[in-house]
């Protein structure tokens, strides 16, 4: 198994805006909620970037502050996304002539973003307005829609290839992070940092290369100026290596192997990528609490109540409950080093304990007005910490992992872990070469992401008496029922169970 290796944290310089520095050092700057395609799309952000750099997935991503310099695109997203006009100029006008004079006059007074406000090199490149309009129609069809992507600006067209990728923006052109909030800057990282770094360069110089007919037609869009670019920076994360970092690089490869179109390849590397920061802010927090690996029972949802789902849905509990464990125990650690009981111990030890835990966790500010002792100043970073962390990386096991389709309420009110078809699809894709026998697949779930559903892995997990053989047994009954009614395993007798990846072997 790969080691945990931990890069020093940034100096206490770094991020003088952020007034605490603590779940960042645990988890990296900044794991935050988010959309599983919002953060697909940060990542091929990051990507794009960096090839048009010469450094896709190269060493540099392991350095302190790892930057780039993303695409805005910003002529395309006015004509897809802030181009209101545009259908009814053209019912209103169907001469050809006045109807490009009437849309490039409103475009002259409305396009934002961009330094000159001519779209006249559009005529040049279209037989006529109406050819246009059907383009940008047909482009917007493939909008990828998200609750979190209203503002025109914020809006993504499917990434047909990299004059369709760019970064989130406000109105004003300048970047924002409430839809890419940087863990795709993270994702992108941890791929980087796995060993299967050069092959994934190998897949994504292809991807970002391949002249597909959709992306032709977004360049054709687009002027042909040197874009500006501006740098970003400031993503942090704190391992160089991990082994999330290796299973997840190894699902990505598998399914790009696979060398499916975009359409179908992009949705099964959105699900493993939101899966994997899920499973990443888990085992991460695990560590920290110095606890095993954590598991997760899932349940293949039945009519009825099943022994299963109450005892997923208390694992989901405890797991949900890991992360704040984690910041309570990096709290405590600071309060039992050597260099804090030595300066408590001091009768003016106050002051060299709040210099200690600025340099450590950048708090408390010069505003902090609480107790003159050292137990209570820890005690406050502890609560302080507590309330910072429910605000949004305690989030994570939720929202990505409902993202994912590994958590949900399915049949209840209660959350627990119950795998979706598409996420069951891109497990299969990912893990199984062409068959494998089922008893082995379910095997290969556990060992690689701790996912609990028959009776073997059962009793490695469930180490009380909870645990009931005819459960398990009953519930990979269910699974291999439902995968066999999404085309993806064939019984041959009554001992003999395969699961199947279609795709791998067709390729065979």
């Amino acid at each position: 198994m790969t080691e945990i290796v931990q890069l020093p944290p940034p100096s206490a310089s770094y991020h003088d805006d952020n007034d605490l520095w603590l779940d960042e050092q645990i988890w990296g700057h900044r794991l935050w909620e988010q959309d599983p395609w919002l953060l697909f799309l940060e990542f091929l952000s990051v990507a794009e970037a960096s090839h048009a750099a010469g450094q896709l997935f190269a060493a540099d991503a392991t350095e302190f502050p790892f930057s780039f310099r993303p695409a805005q695109r910003p002529y395309l997203r006015n004509l897809l996304f802030n181009n209101d006009k545009l259908l009814e100029l053209a019912d209103r006008y169907p001469d050809n002539e006045t109807g490009w004079a009437k849309w490039l006059e409103w475009m002259q007074s409305n396009a934002k973003m961009v330094a000159h406000r001519d779209f006249s090199y559009l005529k040049n490149r279209f037989q006529n307005f109406e050819q246009l309009v059907k383009v940008i129609e047909m482009l917007r069809s493939a909008t990828i829609e998200s609750s979190m992507n209203k503002r025109w600006s914020s809006r993504f067209v499917f990434p047909f290839g990299r004059h369709a990728i760019y970064e989130d923006l406000n109105t004003e052109g300048n970047r924002e992070y409430i839809n890419f909030t940087r863990n795709g800057d993270l994702l992108y990282q941890m791929l980087a940092r796995s060993s299967a770094a050069p092959e994934l360069a190998r897949h994504f110089s292809h991807l970002f290369e391949r002249r597909d007919p959709c992306d032709r037609l977004t360049e054709l869009l687009q002027p042909e100026i040197a874009e500006e670019r501006h740098t970003r920076s400031g993503s942090y994360l704190p391992y160089a290596k991990h082994p999330a970092f290796e299973v997840l690089a190894q699902d990505w490869l598998a399914v790009l192997d696979l060398q499916l179109p975009r359409f179908d390849a992009y949705p099964y590397l959105t699900t493993l990528g939101a899966l994997h920061l899920t499973l990443y802010q888990l085992q991460v927090a695990a560590h920290v609490c110095d606890k095993p690996k954590p598991h997760y029972i899932c349940e293949v949802v039945a009519p009825k109540k099943t022994l299963v789902r109450e005892l997923s849905a208390g694992n989901y509990i405890a797991n949900n409950q890991l992360s704040l464990s984690a910041v309570d125990t990096y709290v405590r650690n600071i309060g039992n080093s050597p260099e804090w009981i030595a300066a408590a111990a001091e009768q003016s030890g106050f002051a060299t304990c709040r210099e200690i835990m600025r340099e450590k966790v950048r708090w408390p500010d010069e505003d902090y007005t609480g107790p003159v002792d050292p137990d209570a100043l820890l005690e406050n970073l502890r609560h302080t910490a507590q309330r910072r962390h429910r605000q949004h990386t305690a989030n994570i096991h939720n929202s990505l992992g409902r993202g994912a389709g590994l958590v949900s309420r399915r049949g209840t009110n209660r959350l627990r872990y119950a795998p979706t078809d598409e996420l069951l699809k891109a497990l299969i894709l990912a893990n199984v070469p062409v068959r494998m026998d089922y008893g082995q697949f379910l095997g290969r779930l556990y060992d690689r992401y701790g996912f609990v559903f028959g009776e073997q892995e059962g009793q490695l997990a469930i180490t009380t008496e909870d645990f009931d053989k005819r459960a398990f047994q009953a519930n990979a009954s269910r699974l291999e029922n439902r995968l066999k009614t999404i085309g993806m395993l064939r019984r041959l007798s009554d001992a003999c169970a395969y699961v199947e990846n279609p795709l791998r072997r067709s390729a065979a």
